[in-house]
């Protein structure tokens, strides 16, 4: 359970986290998993990352046989590791495979060995998006906790990564948006629903991608002029504070000395009692 001044809380997993197996690790387990679960964040935000710049490299044949291969295979290692990591450290062992059940799934299926050696490798490899899914899911809690706090730079340099992949997956699938450039530009103009029209998704998977990002955008921009207001009322309240600071050091030099004088006082009394 997180206690006082525990430096690692955060929310239990939501229901729909739990059915679909990417629940993460429990709240009230040690402190050990939960530290470790925190560190494989970043691992799984550089495959977030990687998974849709991979899709569009492949789709534009820009991506050599054995690039592709080796992204493959530290996708898989970086879910093989959380799991058999955090199963280990964890105390209910069985109960946290059973709340991630989907990392399983995709440790067993999303195995690179087996894709050369079946006919359905196509679908196999589209099953990245699936990892997309789950890793996004798997990372939306911390994300809208880190949004929501007053990191400012952090913040707007989280968001701009998140927009610019965004432009670079719909980019690898829909025929009205030809580069991963034009694509970022499109998911700029659609986050912020300035919505130009120059550049547009054509297709029903490019149209629902874009519905998609114009919530993000509402949310986001929420968000972020929450954080710039929290940003500059901390600041004020920051300035106070230090003056306040200053005005209480000031008053305890004065009770120093006025204790100080009130010592000597007492002692030459004292002395003149002897």
């Amino acid at each position: 359970m997180t206690t006082k001044g525990d430096p690692l809380p955060h929310r239990p997993a939501s229901r729909f986290q739990r059915i679909i197996g990417l629940a993460g690790v429990a709240v009230d387990e040690n402190r050990r998993a939960r530290r470790w679960a925190r560190r494989f964040e970043w691992p799984l935000l550089a495959v977030a990352v990687w998974i849709p710049l991979q899709w569009y490299l492949e789709t534009r044949g820009l991506l050599p046989a054995w690039a592709r291969e080796l992204g493959d295979w530290l996708t898989w290692l970086v879910f093989l590791s959380e799991t058999v990591v955090l199963t280990t450290l964890v105390d209910r062992k069985l109960e946290h495979l059973k709340r991630n059940w989907m990392s399983l799934a995709i440790i067993i299926v999303g195995f690179p060995a087996l894709w050369p050696n079946t006919p359905l490798v196509g679908v196999l490899r589209n099953l990245r998006l699936l990892l997309l899914l789950g890793i996004s899911v798997r990372l939306s809690r911390t994300a809208m906790e880190f949004l929501a706090s007053n990191r400012l730079g952090y913040t707007l340099g989280f968001s701009a990564l998140l927009i610019s992949v965004a432009g670079v997956l719909i980019s690898s699938f829909d025929p009205g948006i030809p580069d991963a450039l034009n694509g970022i530009w499109w998911a700029w103009v659609t986050v912020t629903t300035v919505g130009y029209g120059d550049i547009v998704p054509v297709t029903g998977a490019g149209k629902f991608f874009a519905s998609l990002i114009i919530l993000l955008g509402i949310g986001l921009f929420a968000l972020l002029t929450a954080n710039i207001s929290a940003f500059l009322v901390g600041k004020d309240t920051e300035k106070e504070e230090k003056e306040m600071r200053g005005r209480l050091k000031d008053i305890q030099r004065r009770l120093e000395r006025i204790e100080e004088k009130l010592d000597r006082l007492t002692a030459r009394r004292e002395q003149d009692d002897e």
